[in-house]
């Protein structure tokens, strides 16, 4: 056997041994995937969690809803006790007794006024502009002066009802019909203390 030959035989020989060591080495074992992560299930705590918690916030939003309509209804009453406390009073031509469908409008006066014993109103008597102006002045004293005895004589401490007269001076309305003087003839009530936090009756 030439040296040719040996070389080729051997490089065969070689060959079939890499060939079978091959053959012999196992494949490598597949990766296994990652098992899923489990699914969360809520058992009956937490699904009492999350009903108390819905229960907490239906409970915080009913209870801002009551307060915001307990502070709308206590604007309300307010602003309805100062409108009383400054309603005119009309008078029937030269006169300054109080008319029976005007006693309604100072009866509202009369709850709001015991109820805020901090109060103090200025009456103002006015007149129409027929008559002189002396006449006129006087009529308006007269005319608030019904009304703070109106006042009192339904328990209001006199000390919390000033009066005055401007007579035929400060109109409420311009014209020279009956219409025009029955808005003229007056008393007029400003709230002069206390009415910065006027309690509700």
């Amino acid at each position: 056997m030439n040296r040719t030959h040996r070389s080729v035989v051997l490089t065969a020989l070689a060959a079939a041994a890499i060939l079978a060591a091959c053959r012999r080495q196992q494949e490598p074992a597949p990766v296994p995937e990652p098992a899923p992560a489990p699914v969360e299930t809520c058992d009956q705590r937490c699904r009492d969690s999350i009903a108390a918690a819905e229960a907490a916030t239906r409970r915080r939003a009913d209870s801002i809803e009551a307060a915001n309509r307990a502070a709308a209804d206590l604007a309300r009453r307010i602003e309805a006790a100062k409108a009383a406390l400054t309603a005119r009073v009309l008078f029937d031509y030269d006169q300054s007794e109080i008319r029976a469908d005007q006693r309604a409008i100072l009866d509202q006066k009369l709850p709001v006024l015991r109820a805020n014993p901090g109060i103090r109103l200025l009456v103002s008597g006015h007149a129409d502009e027929r008559g002189s102006d002396e006449y006129n002045i006087a009529l308006g004293q007269q005319r608030a002066a019904a009304v703070r005895r109106y006042l009192t004589d339904n328990g209001i401490d006199p000390s919390r009802i000033q009066i005055t007269s401007y007579g035929e001076e400060r109109p409420a309305t311009t014209g020279t019909d009956e219409n025009a003087y029955a808005q003229n003839r007056r008393a007029e009530f400003e709230v002069v203390a206390g009415g910065e936090n006027i309690t509700p009756p």
